[in-house]
């Protein structure tokens, strides 16, 4: 068969006809992979294709002859060139491998270069923007299976729990159609993952990562991410900066010891007796306020509506005024409490009221505020109720969220998504409640807030706002504020005659499982979330667009970094690691933010279009600034301003050269011995006492023989040397050893004193035996003799303790014998 003529008369079909052929070849290579699976197919298959192959590699190579001689004869050179080139680009591009050998062949070649960079990710938790923006940066994901069964400890643990579920199925269509990522994962599995998000921080030990392995999220941290640990560190930022706490977080106390409860107490019921001077005020500004009835309405009308009011009158039970000054006493001392008046006062006399009168107190409180009471005489004490409202307003920033009703909001000390809040208005309830024994120990940790009575409302509906901020660097602490942020509604209308969660807790983890109220606005989404610009336009519109700049969004900032620092020494400061946070605010009616929580990993679940939106924007500026921002301090870090970065701390100027120490070794002194001229020579030397000799002088080699009856005798020998005192017969001591190497003894008549050879007890071996003699008897006990022996005896020591100084006026004994060894 001639395969060159069909090309003679048609040279520009060849090329479709090749790549044809190409393809055929390459749909051969295909199927030879497809059936590569089964062994008896394979082989067929195998050897079919081996054929096919060869013929069609003979083929092609017959076509790429005929088509290149016959261009070469019918065209000029440069058409020949030209159309040369283009032939060997077609031929390359059909002779190269299938697509499916390409993607491997790709993949390896981005694994090493992933490696080579150490761009290895490994991800724990449902994050697919964070998966997805870093393999759009080239790095490679590290999976491990284990991962794939986690518990969630988000904010919303059951949607992500169920989301996840779903993008395993999504995830493993993902793999079909995209399988590089997957066979790049295969690549790197021995590899070490250089990025590590994970959901909770106790998935990775980070003491064994090295300094180069990024991870989100730092090590004791509770201290602001627990309710708890806020709770008690926010009392500790007057030391940290000159702030009050109280002008952005509301009071709180730990119920978990005596001492809190009682400061708990002391606080519900000083909150009452101010609550009791609003109702003045406000019950006084009712009635002067109170719109009067319309000249039009007829005689019978306001009759009627007078005798409703008396009968309702009737019905309200009448408290003293003796309330009110109670009250008004209450919170003077309070006052001057604040103002330090009672720092020399005793602790009895601070008591205002006694046990029986406060409870007293509080219970007319509950019958005036939330039963049916009143005071009738109120109106006589306005003017002094007002007076001290408003010194409680100048002294007190949380005067105005207190509201009347004293409510409470109660929480466990170290759960997050709402779970367990409740608010309450009685004290006893909230003390049963806290010591129930029905409360496992480990959860006994109840935190008690001062609840927001009067919030900023949005269409008679309650609201708070969710803002992120990033901590980069602990030391020195770095923090990023997010300029996006968004609002959370409730689905109920806003009350505080129910206490129900569907009204006061806008956590979405709560809202979710709760339809939209009928009466609420229409003005509101039904998904119950706003943008931070979606706000700003809603200021804008009823003239209030300058708040959110001006007093909203730098308070928020100022309370982050507040926050930020207390817990500075708290935190465990791992370079190289980063962790996102979420704050939770409610604004006030005065649009004062107040800060309720810090969580840390909070939700990026997509559960409305306002988070499908935000929460992926924040992810991928997250990434720009821990990663991008690595390699590039210009490079864009999205909707992520600097919020703080603390000064790095000047060192004094150090110079070691000017650094020394001049001075002298301590010696220490000769103890001075008192000399004494008298000595009682009457008892025996006790056995087993060894003295010891020193010579300190030629005049010591050798002692007199005479008598001590003169004076001047003893003179002349004091000045030979310093006398030695022979103390009373010793008792035997453990651990002092001493020994006497006797020369001669005489008898006592006309006594000579013996020379003695005096040796350390040191250069003994421990192992010698030395002989214990028998006491000599006593040969006359009325000889007395006193001698100067001149130091003989000076240099005594024990193994452990200095020289041996007996009493003054001890008499000395001495014995008769030859040697003996003694212990003291």
């Amino acid at each position: 068969m001639n395969l060159s003529k069909p090309f003679e008369n048609q040279p520009f079909v060849a090329p479709l006809q090749m790549m044809t052929f190409s393809n055929c070849a390459a749909l051969s290579v295909r199927e030879n992979k497809k059936y590569h699976g089964n062994p008896e197919r394979s082989e067929v298959s195998g050897k079919r294709a081996k054929k096919g192959r060869n013929d069609e590699l003979l083929i092609t190579a017959r076509m790429d002859q005929n088509y290149v001689e016959k261009r070469l004869s019918t065209v000029s050179s440069d058409e020949e060139r030209r159309e040369e080139n283009k032939v060997n680009q077609e031929i390359s591009r059909e002779s190269s491998p299938s697509p499916k050998l390409d993607k491997f062949r790709l993949a390896r070649h981005l694994a090493e270069k992933a490696i080579k960079d150490k761009k290895i990710f490994s991800i724990y938790g449902h994050y697919p923007v964070i998966r997805n923006t870093l393999r759009r940066k080239g790095w490679v994901e590290k999976k491990f299976n284990f991962l794939s069964k986690m518990v969630p400890n988000g904010e919303d643990e059951c949607e992500e729990s169920k989301y996840i579920e779903d993008e395993e199925d999504n995830e493993m269509i993902f793999q079909k159609s995209n399988n590089i990522h997957d066979v790049m994962s295969r690549l790197v599995k021995t590899e070490i993952p250089y990025f590590l998000w994970t959901i909770k921080r106790d998935v990775v030990d980070y003491h064994n990562l090295s300094c180069d392995q990024m991870l989100n999220h730092y090590g004791k941290t509770a201290s602001f991410t627990t309710k708890i640990g806020l709770c008690m560190n926010m009392r500790n930022l007057p030391w940290y900066v000159p702030a009050n706490p109280h002008s952005f977080f509301p009071r709180c106390y730990g119920l978990c010891s005596d001492g809190e409860k009682q400061e708990f107490l002391d606080d519900f019921r000083r909150t009452a007796a101010s609550s009791i001077l609003k109702w003045v005020v406000s019950h006084h500004n009712y009635s002067k306020n109170k719109p009067r009835a319309k000249k039009e309405e007829n005689d019978e009308e306001m009759s009627q509506n007078k005798d409703q009011a008396n009968a309702d009158e009737k019905k309200l039970i009448d408290l003293p005024g003796q309330l009110i000054e109670v009250a008004c006493k209450v919170c003077e001392d309070y006052l001057g409490q604040l103002e330090h008046d009672d720092i020399d006062i005793s602790a009895e006399s601070l008591k205002t009221l006694s046990e029986a009168e406060w409870k007293e107190l509080v219970q007319q409180y509950y019958d005036l505020i939330h039963g049916d009471a009143c005071i009738s005489s109120s109106k006589t004490y306005f003017a002094q109720c007002q007076s001290i409202l408003n010194k409680i307003m100048s002294v007190n920033p949380q005067s105005e969220i207190d509201g009347m009703k004293n409510i409470w909001i109660l929480k466990p000390g170290a759960k997050s998504r709402g779970r367990d809040i409740v608010c309450m208005d009685r004290v006893e309830e909230i003390m049963k409640l806290v010591t129930s024994d029905n409360i496992p120990s480990k959860d006994n940790k109840w935190v008690v807030q001062k609840y927001i009575e009067t919030p900023l409302l949005i269409y008679d509906t309650k609201f708070d706002i969710r803002q992120w901020f990033l901590v980069t660097d602990w030391n020195p602490l770095t923090i990023w504020f997010y300029k996006e942020s968004y609002l959370r509604f409730s689905t109920q209308r806003f009350s505080l005659d129910s206490l129900d969660s569907a009204i006061h807790l806008c956590n979405n983890s709560i809202q979710k499982h709760f339809k939209n109220a009928k009466d609420r606005s229409p003005l509101l989404p039904c998904y119950n979330m706003w943008t931070s610009t979606k706000f700003q336009e809603y200021l804008q519109k009823r003239g209030r667009g300058h708040v959110w700049h001006n007093i909203i969004y730098p308070s928020m900032k100022k309370a982050i970094t507040h926050t930020m620092k207390v817990a500075q020494d708290h935190v465990e400061a791992r370079k190289n690691s980063f962790e996102l946070y979420g704050a939770d605010f409610i604004l006030g009616k005065d649009f004062k933010p107040w800060l309720i929580e810090i969580n840390s990993s909070p939700t990026m679940f997509p559960s409305t279009p306002v988070t499908a939106q935000l929460c992926t924007q924040v992810q991928e500026d997250t990434i720009k600034v821990v990663v991008d921002r690595k390699t590039d301090r210009n490079c864009d870090i999205g909707n992520f301003e600097l919020l703080w970065r603390q000064p790095a701390v000047e060192l004094p100027p150090f110079s070691g050269s000017n650094l020394f120490v001049e001075g002298f070794n301590i010696q220490k002194g000769r103890r001075h011995m008192t000399p004494i001229t008298n000595i009682n020579l009457g008892s025996p030397l006790p056995a087993g006492h060894m003295l010891r000799n020193k010579c300190f002088g030629s005049q010591q080699d050798q002692l007199s023989e005479q008598t001590m009856s003169s004076k001047q005798d003893v003179k002349a020998r004091e000045d030979k040397g310093a006398p030695c005192i022979l103390p009373m017969p010793l008792k035997r001591g453990s651990g002092r050893t001493y020994k006497i190497s006797s020369v001669y003894t005489k008898t006592l008549s006309n006594m000579e004193f013996p020379s003695f050879a005096i040796q350390h007890l040191e250069n003994i071996s421990h192992k010698a035996v030395f002989p214990r003699t028998k006491t000599t008897k006593l040969v006359d006990t009325n000889i007395l003799s006193t001698v100067s022996i001149a130091s003989v005896l000076q240099s005594i020591r024990s193994l452990e303790n200095p020289v041996f100084q007996p009493p003054k006026g001890s008499d000395c004994k001495l014995f008769e014998g030859r040697s003996s060894i003694f212990h003291v």
